[in-house]
């Protein structure tokens, strides 16, 4: 009797595990440890932003076939972020007005990575230091390491294929 209640249809399962992969790649320790990334809230929400854009971006190449998936994803991340400030203790208030400078914050990186991808080097690693590094001043190997890692994976996940996406499997590269 209950079931029907707490049943989750195939393709929320599988916008779950997606997000869930994505999350888990986002908060390597790698990251913050080797490669200068803020260990903080606004470090982490930008590491999660840009797996969100490498997601997002390989799901942009097949929209007709994605666009309800793409926009499922994007509410469970931030249906996330509003449940982990109130984890934090922020109150209604305060939750509605952070989720909306994250709104923000998160339009404007996907634009600025994108644009950036069209532009180049330089104009990719000005959008990092911007965007993920915006908290510190960072080293030249952390950022150009970061250029490495977003071309790196866009290349990787080119190839995989888009069924296996939408089903919630993906594989970062290493």
């Amino acid at each position: 009797m209950f079931r029907k209640f707490f049943r989750r249809d195939r393709e929320s399962d599988a916008v779950h595990d997606l997000y869930a992969c994505l999350v888990e790649q986002a908060r390597k320790t790698e990251f913050y440890e080797n490669h200068s990334v803020p260990d903080s809230l606004d470090g982490r929400f930008d590491m999660i932003t840009l797996h969100m854009f490498l997601v997002l971006h390989r799901l942009k190449a097949e929209k007709e076939r994605t666009e309800t998936f793409s926009q499922k994803l994007f509410d469970l991340m931030f249906y996330d972020m509003d449940l982990s400030l109130r984890e934090m203790g922020v109150g209604d208030v305060g939750v509605g007005k952070r989720v909306k400078a994250m709104l923000r914050g998160f339009y404007g990186r996907l634009a600025a990575y994108e644009g950036a991808l069209e532009q180049g080097d330089t104009a990719l690693e000005d959008a990092l230091k911007r965007n993920l590094y915006g908290t510190i001043e960072a080293n030249e190997a952390a950022v150009q390491y970061m250029r490495n890692y977003l071309i790196q994976q866009i290349e990787y996940l080119k190839d995989q294929d888009i069924s296996d996406i939408v089903s919630g499997k993906i594989k970062f590269r290493p």
